[in-house]
Order: C-alpha cells, then structure tokens, then sequence
C-alpha cells in the first residue's frame, strides 16, 4: 500500500468517524428534547395558559417565538449555549401545541389518539431513518420542493386561521405529513452522508419535521377519530 492510499484510508476513517459522531449526537440530543417539550404542553394543558392564544394573536407569538428562537439556535449552534437555547425552543414548541392537546384529549378517547399519534409518528421516523440507510442517490434537488411546499403549507395555515375550514385543516394536515415526512429523510440522508457537521443544526431539523407529523397526525385523529363524551 503506498503512501496516497494510506492518505486517502485514513481520511475516510476520519470522515466517517465525524459522521458517526454527528449522527450519535443528534439522536441523543433529539431524544432529550422530548423532556422539555412534554413539559411544556403538560404546563400548557394543565393551566390553560395558552387558551387565549386564539386566531391572530396566537399566530403572531407562535411565528414570532419560533423563528426568534430559530435565529438564536443559528447563532449560538456552535457553542455549548446553543444548546440550551434548543431545549428552551422545544419547551415553547411544547406549550405552543398544547391547545391543540387540550382539545383532543378533551374526547372521550382522547389519550388514546394522543398515544396512536406519537406511534404513528415514531414509526414515520423509523421508516425514513432505515431509508435514509439505503438509498444512494442525491436528495438535495427533493430539499428545494420540499421547502417550496413548506411555504404553501405555511400560507394555507395562516388563511385557515382566518377561515376555520375543517375541511382544509385536513387537508393541509394531509399534506403537512407527506412534506414532512419526506424532509425527514433528506436531513437524515444529509447527515449520513457527512452534508450536516452541526448536531445542533441537524436536531433542530428533525425536531421540526417530526413536531409537525405529530401535530398533524393529531389534528387528523381528532377530526376524524374524536369521540364525544
């Protein structure tokens, strides 16, 4: 073996070493974002803080926290504090969603399509992880309608705030999960292949993907699944 091929071993070593690392990091640090958000939207349903957050109001602290916590996670994703500042989105995410919670799980089978949401959810991920693993070709061409379709969905919720169609909740919750969904595999295939070297960036990637399968996959079990006590 000569010494360019030593070289090129070497540094394939090293570059999946990185990758492992990254990818280690995420998940551990995906799986504790779960705490703070499950506390926040137990804090949010079991005091009702949050119920007055309605139409406008609600939409205006919604896009306003998260894109100012997102900025701030940008700006400190290389440093210990970034974080903590993560942590801290996912708490308010948490709260964020407990409106949502506080209405199904006021159906008679309400903490059962909490729980059917969360499955349907890990076994979105689960599925996207295990093809993330396998296919090989580029997905960052798919990234670009992905996000094209993420701006739809973001304007369609902001109208249906206004209308309150039902109907179009559904279906922008359809979508929503297909979109989704679909990101999560791109950001994992991202991170396979060594594209994303910042475990804070690629957590706050998946954390979004996976908090909007859940929330529409619960919005579409209430509609469709709520029981009246």
């Amino acid at each position: 073996m000569n010494f360019d091929t030593a070289i090129r071993r070497s540094d394939a070593l090293v570059g999946d070493a990185s990758r492992q690392r990254v990818l280690r990091n995420t998940y551990w640090l995906l799986a504790l974002s779960l705490v703070p958000t499950v506390l926040g939207a137990w804090i949010g349903v079991s005091t009702g803080i949050t119920a007055a957050l309605s139409g406008g109001i609600g939409l205006l602290v919604f896009l306003g926290g998260a894109f100012a916590f997102m900025f701030a996670i940008e700006r400190t994703k290389h440093s210990a504090t970034g974080v903590a500042v993560l942590l801290a989105f996912t708490f308010f995410m948490g709260l964020m969603l407990s409106r949502l919670l506080a209405v199904v799980l006021g159906f008679g089978n309400g903490a059962q399509l909490v729980m059917t949401a969360f499955g349907g959810t890990a076994a979105v991920f689960f599925v996207m992880a295990n093809l993330a693993s396998v296919v090989k070709r580029d997905l960052e061409g798919l990234a670009k309608w992905l996000f094209f379709g993420a701006i739809v969905l973001l304007i369609g919720g902001i109208i249906n705030v206004f209308v309150g169609s039902t109907a179009f909740m559904a279906a922008l919750s359809v979508m929503a999960i297909g979109i989704f969904s679909a990101f999560l595999l791109v950001d994992l295939k991202r991170i396979i292949d060594g594209g994303e070297t910042n475990y804070i960036s690629a957590t706050l990637a998946l954390y979004l993907s996976l908090f909007n399968v859940f929330q529409s996959l619960l919005a579409l079990l209430g509609i469709f699944g709520g029981e009246r006590e």
